[in-house]
């Protein structure tokens, strides 16, 4: 079983932390608020002290972190990476994941970007989908620790390829769950009934099964232990406009979308991401 440093006990972190436990890795961890450890600390993982030094006799670093920059600034902070490889599992820019890949070999290591799409259910059953750029020897380095956390993990390029695959899954998330929201209420509005809409929905060549996923939450108004919130689907969907801006492609469409996430409060902000349903509703 491998060594194991996991960064950022947050939502998912803490989930892939609890499978990657399961399965017999040593394992140790760090959060900035150390507090948030504690459970796995618990269930036989190590705390990680100190950033520095922290990857020694690790074979792998992985990072569940916010975003690009955040992933940067702590990475430095362990100082030199001893050869581990540095896995970054969460979501950022694709410039920003390139240039992670020069500072961890700066650092002394080989560098993976694995995002995944799923969130806690799908880390703790180990059905994450991963989509990996970087160097294929690396990939099949990693390959074993990523099989216990994804039925099928997948390299889909080089650098940046893993992390372009995201963002463009992350906007069909945005964009599929504000169609439907806004579909729900034009149907309320015109007295249509909820359930009458689905089964016609339902067996169409429109149907994704992401709106059942949600409908519950949208018609009770119920948001709260969220698997993604607002905030990162708003940080997220930024993203894809900025890489969409600078590979050329015209998402301007998505903007007035960009627009309405930034209409959240704070309090909609640590939701469910489908409490964009808020701002959907008659003004």
């Amino acid at each position: 079983m491998a060594s194991i440093a996991l960064l950022g006990t947050g939502l998912l972190g803490t989930a892939i932390a609890q499978r990657l436990l399961e399965q017999g890795h040593q394992l140790r961890v760090w959060n900035r608020t150390p507090a948030k450890t504690a459970g796995l600390v618990d269930a036989g993982a190590s705390l990680i002290g100190a950033l520095k030094g922290a990857a020694r006799g690790c074979d792998t670093v992985i990072t569940v972190l916010r975003d690009g920059p955040c992933s940067a600034e702590v990475i430095a902070e362990l100082g030199e990476l001893d050869g581990a490889v540095l896995m970054g599992m969460g979501t950022m820019g694709i410039g920003e994941s390139r240039g992670l890949e020069r500072q961890v070999q700066q650092q002394g290591g080989a560098y993976l970007e694995a995002p995944v799409l799923g969130s806690k259910p799908e880390a703790l059953k180990g059905t994450l989908l991963v989509m990996a750029g970087g160097n294929e020897a690396t990939f099949l380095r990693q390959q074993p620790l990523l099989a216990d956390l994804s039925l099928e993990p997948r390299l889909m390029g080089p650098m940046g390829s893993g992390m372009a695959s995201k963002l463009a899954l992350n906007q069909l998330i945005a964009s599929l769950t504000h169609g439907f929201s806004v579909a729900l209420r034009l149907i309320q509005a015109a007295d249509v009934p909820a359930k009458d809409f689905m089964e016609v929905l339902r067996p169409s060549a429109v149907y994704a099964p992401t709106y059942d996923k949600k409908l519950e939450r949208m018609l009770s108004g119920h948001y709260s232990n969220p698997n993604f919130s607002t905030a990162l689907l708003r940080k997220d969907l930024a993203l894809f406009l900025r890489e969409s801006e600078s590979l050329g492609v015209n998402a301007a469409g998505l903007s007035s979308l960009l627009g309405l996430l930034d209409q959240a409060n704070s309090a909609l902000d640590e939701l469910d991401y489908c409490a964009m349903h808020q701002l959907t509703a008659e003004r």
